[in-house]
């Protein structure tokens, strides 16, 4: 008889701490259920995947409502990213019905109710990405789980299209491009009409994302069509102003692309385009290399945004008014162009090589190319002016990953900051630069031991890596992400990364025209981390010296 009663006591425990669960919910395009899993003894998480945000697309359309389905829509599977080049550019993986999105929602005793909710867009230079992101033993990459738990948010992380049938346009109204663009704005307005049901708080969504993904963010905070739908913004790693932003010459790449899949570049092009194999077409805008410090990678980046009249009216630079009532954190890594000088000078990975200082000028040359000798010349005593006269390998090295940081990410980055705090009303501005190692600098050595925060090396601390899998990390790293965590999703429910649920190790003052402040991201932080007037000089070099040199292009 005990034992019957310890039993129905313990029966009993159970329900009072069963997982709270949304169960079914009703969206407008139908019912659906996702996954509930419990995480502790007062919480627990429903995660949906792979919810419609809009129809199959068109191909070279903007996107379309979804029709609806009728029953319940079971959500608990990752759909396939869209069309893409595969990692090693042999082939395609993806699929034309690639518009859904995946959602985790925490709960503690009760179901949740008005939480805010935090979008993320994925990188990959406008020509691969998903919304689950890379998956090593279906580990994935954007995962939201850690940040929805951790921080107390509604996490989103959805698809848009990429490459040839998310970017290319022909610079007039048969293909005007901006495909992928629109359908991150249809999945925020999605998340908007929506995130109700799912007990989030329509009136505060955060975009968030890195790389492509924080351009796109960007261009979301800057296009007319996002009015009122977006609260905050974080860009991480890029933004609109980026070299590789904005294609100013569209046309050009759609002849190329078209001759490649025989149609023709006469008033038909664009019809034909439309009637092409999407694998062909796909395939023809994958990413030309090798590159070399006469022609680095960057200027292959071509398949992205244009000012098409519609989605962005103007140059993104005259656009930041529509971002006055939005807070907004910027930030870069600070090697963040590691990964692309590695492939322009490979010999900057390597201890045993040298990299001769020709490379350094062969690089600013190509950055500089429109003004000439003059540019160059400029660029280069900019550069070296602290070298001495007889620079190490390793400051060569440096330099040249210096140079591509600037140029890629962190000037555009600053500018980008500058024009949000000129233009603010309400919105508040912060920035920040990201610096904790390179995992695999120094004993491990694909690397370098110089080697600081890559391109993307963020990543893995935002979606809380080292707790999912802490094998593969020290304490440091829990440390870093713990942080990151708490600045990011106390920003998305105050506007202010210091205020909110979880303790910060540091204030991180805002940004201002004048005073140009930005936090320091490591593992060891502390109020030195505050500092001002990032790499000033570069800046100053990029956007006000070398805009106002008189082209020279005689020897």
């Amino acid at each position: 008889m005990a034992k019957l009663e310890v039993l129905v006591v313990v029966a009993v425990f159970m329900e009072m701490v069963s997982a709270a669960s949304l169960g079914v919910v009703y969206t407008e395009g139908g019912m659906v259920e996702g996954e509930n899993i419990r995480l502790g003894l007062f919480s627990s998480m429903d995660i949906f995947r792979g919810i419609p945000f809009a129809d199959m697309p068109g191909r070279f359309e903007k996107p379309k409502r979804h029709p609806g389905w009728d029953g319940v829509l079971k959500t608990t599977e990752f759909k396939p990213r869209c069309l893409q080049m595969n990692v090693i550019m042999t082939d395609t993986r993806g699929s034309e019905d690639c518009l859904y999105l995946n959602i985790w929602v925490p709960h503690g005793r009760s179901v949740s109710t008005d939480l805010p909710v935090m979008v993320w867009i994925y990188g990959g230079g406008f020509l691969a990405g998903g919304s689950m992101g890379a998956n090593f033993l279906d580990n994935y990459l954007y995962d939201g789980q850690e940040i929805a738990d951790r921080g107390n948010v509604i996490v989103v992380t959805l698809g848009y299209r990429v490459g040839t049938l998310g970017l290319l346009s022909t610079g007039d109204s048969s293909l005007p491009g901006n495909y992928g663009l629109w359908d991150q704005q249809a999945a925020i307005a999605w998340v908007h009409r929506n995130i109700r049901s799912f007990g989030g708080d329509p009136d505060n969504i955060t975009i968030f994302g890195e790389s492509a993904g924080g351009a796109s963010v960007n261009f979301q905070t800057l296009t007319p069509h996002n009015k009122g739908l977006i609260k905050r913004a974080i860009s991480q790693s890029g933004v609109a102003l980026c070299p590789w932003g904005i294609n100013k010459n569209p046309r050009k790449l759609a002849e190329e692309i078209a001759l490649k899949v025989n149609c023709p570049i006469d008033h038909t092009m664009g019809a034909c385009l439309k009637m092409t194999d999407p694998v062909l077409l796909t395939k023809a805008g994958a990413l030309s290399l090798p590159s070399s410090a006469d022609h680095p990678i960057v200027f292959n980046l071509l398949l992205s945004p244009v000012v098409d009249g519609d989605f962005l009216p103007d140059e993104p630079s005259k656009l930041f008014h529509n971002a006055a009532d939005i807070d907004y954190i910027i930030g870069v890594n600070d090697m963040d162009g590691h990964i692309f000088t590695a492939l322009d000078v490979p010999s900057i990975n390597s201890d045993l090589l040298e990299t001769p200082v020709e490379d350094v000028r062969r690089l600013l040359a190509s950055y500089t190319k429109e003004k000439g000798i003059a540019g160059l010349d400029n660029a280069y005593s900019t550069y070296t002016s602290s070298w001495g006269s007889d620079p190490s390998w390793e400051t060569i090295k440096k330099t040249i990953v210096e140079i591509g940081t600037d140029y890629i990410f962190l000037v555009p980055s600053q500018a980008a900051l500058y024009l949000h705090a000129a233009n603010a009303r309400t919105g508040r501005t912060y920035s920040y630069l990201f610096s904790e190692p390179n995992r695999m600098g120094g004993l491990l050595k694909p690397y370098p031991s110089w080697m600081g925060a890559d391109h993307a090396d963020d990543l893995q601390y935002v979606f809380g890596k080292p707790f999912t899998t802490p094998l593969g990390y020290w304490p440091s790293h829990r440390d870093v992400s713990g942080y990151i965590i708490a600045y990011w999703t106390n920003f998305a429910k105050t506007g202010d990364p210091n205020k909110g649920d979880l303790k910060v190790p540091t204030t991180w003052p805002r940004f201002t025209s004048t005073g140009h402040q930005f936090l320091e991201i490591n593992a060891k932080m502390n109020s030195s981390n505050v500092k001002q007037m990032m790499r000033m000089r570069y800046v100053h070099f990029w956007t006000s010296i070398l805009p106002n040199l008189a082209v020279n292009f005689s020897e």
